[in-house]
């Protein structure tokens, strides 16, 4: 898959039109893999001037190409990940590792991630985007969850990307230490050879003990 359908700016067009500037976008990528971090991004992109319904004006607009990272090539993330990175007015990563993902859960695990990377920004958001159902506990702004939010927000859509493209390359870089469990094409998710090579070796310490892994 390469390009997929782009996000538009439905939820941004509506918090803009209610006085907020600085919205920051937030998703996590890993909340589904068996070892490894779970990783969040957030992301405030430049306000854009839209139709009123979420969709830009003609001619389009920077960022315009961004797209749930689910639905992009891995080739198209990173050119997106450098776009959006030079682009936004603030972006930021965070993490929960393994151990804090056995402690919290795995969907705790995953909020607490994205309220480091809301506090993490260089610029302090006055609203925040929330990829999904849940509200993230002690969000240092006003915030609101999104049910399909990578298609109706970009900040959430360029988030994904960031967190996305971030956690492939630790999953990468992983793989070097421990190359019997294949990160470097399955990423820490559950693959038939990702099992059996948790059946033969056992687990790493980047494994999370609390999910399946047999």
């Amino acid at each position: 898959m390469g390009g997929g359908s782009a996000a538009n700016l439905e939820m941004e067009s509506f918090l803009y039109a209610r006085g907020y500037r600085a919205i920051a976008g937030t998703d996590e990528a890993g909340r589904g893999s068996l070892a490894g971090p779970v990783v969040a991004a957030a992301v405030i992109l430049p306000v854009y001037s839209t139709d009123g319904a979420g969709e830009p004006p003609a001619g389009g607009e920077p960022l315009s190409g961004v797209a749930d990272s689910k639905i992009l090539s891995a080739r198209r993330r990173r050119e997106l990940a450098g776009a959006i990175r030079s682009q936004a007015v603030a972006w930021a990563v965070a993490e929960c590792n393994p151990a804090e993902i056995d402690t919290l859960n795995i969907l705790w695990a995953s909020m607490e991630a994205m309220r480091r990377a809301l506090v993490a920004l260089s610029a302090a958001p006055d609203y925040a985007l929330i990829d999904g159902r849940t509200l993230i506990p002690s969000c240092p702004c006003p915030s609101k969850a999104v049910v399909g939010g990578d298609a109706r927000s970009r900040s959430i859509a360029a988030a994904s990307i960031l967190a996305k493209t971030h956690r492939d390359a630790i999953m990468h870089e992983m793989h070097a230490r421990w190359p019997v469990y294949g990160w470097n094409t399955n990423v820490g998710y559950p693959t038939k050879a990702h099992y059996e090579a948790l059946r033969v070796h056992g687990p790493s310490p980047l494994h999370r003990t609390s999910f399946r892994l047999q």
